[in-house]
């Protein structure tokens, strides 16, 4: 199991979940992305992009305006 991280601070949509989906197609199964994003829209995307591609969303945190998103790929 590897572990990925995507700085995508000051993207705005689509440009976090561009480069998740980019990621996401480079892991196996099991590995772990996690993303940093500003754009306050990305909870409620990753949310249904988790729901639709079948990935486990394993934490979604905010801190001092970044949003943390950890993601298990299935």
């Amino acid at each position: 199991m590897a572990e990925f991280t995507i700085d995508a601070r000051g993207l705005q949509c689509p440009g976090p979940i561009v480069q998740l989906f980019n990621q996401a197609k480079q892991c196996a199964a099991g590995d772990i992305i996690r993303i940093e994003v500003t754009d306050q829209g990305f909870k409620k995307d990753v949310q249904a992009w988790c729901k639709k591609t079948g990935n486990e969303l394993v934490e979604i945190k905010e801190e001092g305006g970044v949003i943390y998103v950890a993601i298990k790929k299935n």
